[in-house]
């Protein structure tokens, strides 16, 4: 099975380490083709030496490529929801993770459309159930 792990890039870095976690868990289900998000070595500013064109058509290659989109959406980011959008389009099954934070919710446009599934969770522990249940459905 090939996963696209979609979380939050130049919108901010700050949940890198539970993308790392996540990623961890993902890889015990398949190929994760986007393992570089859990990357420390990745800032807010992206990825290094290549250009934005070559990283969206790497990534769009790798999402229609992809059986299963995973998205963290704690942390807002344009990006990952065009990858959601674009993934709901194609007929990918997807999961979204979201842990609630004080004052945030997420976009209406994905907690409200019932063909995603949305899973909120409280710390990185949760995860491994989490995706168990997503992937033995699947």
């Amino acid at each position: 099975m090939k996963i696209y792990f979609a979380g939050s890039v130049r919108a901010g870095r700050s949940d890198q380490d539970i993308y790392y976690s996540i990623i961890n868990e993902l890889s015990k289900y398949g190929k994760v083709l986007t393992e570089h998000l859990g990357n420390k070595s990745l800032s807010d500013q992206g990825e290094q030496g290549v250009t934005d064109n070559y990283i969206f058509e790497r990534d769009f290659n790798w999402l229609k490529e992809a059986d299963v989109l995973v998205g963290e959406i704690t942390v807002p980011s344009l990006g990952v929801g065009y990858e959601i959008g674009q993934a709901e389009s194609m007929n990918k099954k997807i999961l979204l993770l979201y842990r609630p934070t004080e004052g945030k919710k997420p976009s209406v446009m994905l907690s409200g459309n019932s063909r995603l599934k949305t899973v909120h969770y409280k710390n990185v522990e949760e995860i491994p159930k989490i995706l168990e249940d997503f992937f033995e459905k699947i």
